[in-house]
């Protein structure tokens, strides 16, 4: 809903209605994550997007029902091998879409939900939809310290917000299932728990020409970018527009702060790109002994490479802890520029996230998605 809510917030607090379809289980090769989202609004717009273009139609129709009944729906939708010309999927996953009409009365915290979407607070959406009928669309609103809403069942609140706190730390979007009472072990409901956690950070150290690049495309895939040096004359806001800060502090001093801080965590991504052993070697000492991190990588030939392994052992660091570095930094495309480095950055830290080898999908067979 993330990239559809001021949308529909704002249709929300003019006091108008519209259908919000969201993606709330994938299988296979399906096209779009959970949490992805379409609406069908009071004029009749479309907005957004479930599956890039396979099954919009349906899922709009589908949508028009629901404004005009009511009642909230969850379709599936995959490839047919029957009929060329059904409502599918052309890549053969399956995706299950729930939609639900959407006014003050049917969602009486969006603008809550809404200001901490916008503000980066932490908030994660729990809604029911599958189950008996008058559960069906209820939903619970799970903040760090407080919750609003519910399901009507309190056994089944306390253990959403529990299981919704633990997704929201990870920044996660999936379906969770429970007994009708909230037995975890049981059956007969499905929630759709979708985290609004703040942009994961990625910090880049050394105020460099590739640094620059780092920090655009940093950006532009969603994370909130910190471009730190030591040096005042390099480390300037003008020289990187695409960073959300830049800070003039030793990189080390800088990382140990944050983490002492509690602002480093699993999705935190560290780009090393000095490739000087005074800023790398204490820099990595920190970085590399931090208990959760989702990405560390460090820039250089591979001479600096080895010399950065010797300078790092000779301090202490364990191999376990230098497995943790990808060291040349990025992916092996033949980059040369900065822009092309970066692209090579960017795609090592998404093969590593989702367990991929980075391989070209034309000499690979199966799936194209993990599942």
């Amino acid at each position: 809903m993330r990239d559809v809510v001021d949308q529909l917030a704002g249709w929300w607090k003019n006091g108008e209605t519209a259908a919000l379809a969201t993606v709330v289980g994938t299988y296979s090769s399906a096209p779009r994550q959970p949490g992805a989202s379409m609406l069908i609004g009071p004029g009749g717009e479309a907005v957004g997007s479930v599956s890039g273009g396979c099954v919009e139609g349906a899922v709009y129709a589908l949508g028009e029902q629901v404004l005009g009944d009511g009642r909230p729906r969850l379709q599936r939708y995959g490839v047919s091998d029957d009929d060329a010309f059904a409502v599918g999927l052309t890549c053969g996953g399956i995706i299950d879409i729930f939609v639900e009409k959407v006014n003050p009365e049917t969602y009486e915290h969006l603008g809550s939900v809404a200001e901490s979407i916008r503000s980066a607070s932490p908030v994660a959406v729990a809604t029911v939809v599958s189950g008996p009928g008058g559960r069906i669309g209820k939903r619970l609103v799970v903040w760090p310290d407080r919750t609003a809403g519910g399901t009507g069942s309190l056994r089944l609140d306390n253990a959403i917000r529990d299981d919704a706190r633990g997704m929201l730390d990870l920044g996660r979007n999936a379906s969770l299932h429970y007994g009708l009472d909230g037995q975890r072990r049981g059956e007969g409901l499905d929630v759709f728990v979708e985290s609004f956690a703040p942009p994961p950070r990625m910090i880049v150290f050394g105020a460099i020409d590739f640094a620059a690049a780092v920090a655009k495309i940093g950006s532009f895939l969603g994370y909130c970018v910190t471009v730190c040096d030591a040096r005042p004359v390099f480390a300037t806001a003008s020289r990187f527009p695409g960073a959300n800060e830049v800070v003039v502090e030793w990189p080390h001093r800088y990382l140990a702060a944050e983490a002492t801080a509690g602002r480093i965590d699993a999705r935190t991504s560290l780009c090393v790109l000095t490739h000087d052993p005074k800023f790398d070697v204490p820099l990595l000492e920190v970085a590399l002994r931090l208990p959760e991190v989702a990405y560390i990588g460090s820039m250089g030939s591979r001479r600096t490479h080895d010399d950065r392994l010797a300078r790092l052992r000779e301090i202490g660091m364990t191999e376990a802890e230098l497995a943790r570095m990808s060291s040349p930094i990025g992916l092996d495309i033949g980059a040369r520029t900065p822009e092309e480095t970066a692209v090579s950055i960017a795609a090592e830290m998404i093969a590593l996230h989702w367990g991929c080898a980075g391989s070209r999908l034309s000499q690979r067979e199966g799936p194209i998605h993990a599942v």
